[in-house]
């Protein structure tokens, strides 16, 4: 197995990302080996799915008499 020694250097002057999720990679630069990792841990000590929700509330559609976020006149 043969290492390399890599020196770079670096200048971004303008980064646009459109989107990132949980299992995207962004890399800049070299990188010998990107691995993935996944820990899903029971914590609660949780046997069986949990029971199902109850509705509660009006749900309601379209849009609203008044803004969602107060906002400040002008």
């Amino acid at each position: 197995m043969t290492n390399y020694y890599v020196q770079q250097s670096i200048q971004i002057q303008f980064i646009k990302i459109g989107g990132m999720s949980n299992s995207s990679v962004l890399q800049i630069g070299t990188c010998g080996q990107i691995n993935t990792n996944d820990y899903l841990y029971n914590t609660g000590g949780y046997t069986e799915p949990a029971p199902e929700a109850e509705k509660s509330g009006s749900v309601t559609t379209g849009p609203s008499a008044s803004p969602l976020v107060p906002l400040q006149k002008p």
